[in-house]
């Protein structure tokens, strides 16, 4: 009965071990929430895509009202 109690114990000391192991990333998280909270919002130089940037759909558009951005060009034959 107290080789049970021994191994008991021991199994759990290695749960808890374990349990923290695993969760020592999420230490930073806030409770009631499920990812860490930036400090900041992230420092983006550049649009991460084309369709992201302004610039880029700004020509776009303007590509369409002059009529240059129809259909592509048909391929050779």
């Amino acid at each position: 009965m107290v080789l049970y109690l021994v191994a008991f114990a021991g199994a759990a000391v290695i749960a808890l071990l374990l349990w923290r192991a695993m969760n020592a990333d999420r230490a930073e998280i806030p409770r009631g929430t499920t990812t860490p909270r930036a400090s900041s919002p992230p420092n983006r130089a550049h649009p991460t895509g084309p369709d992201d940037d302004p610039d880029f759909l700004r020509s776009l558009d303007e590509n369409l009202r002059r009529g240059e951005g129809g259909e592509p060009p048909a391929p050779e034959k």
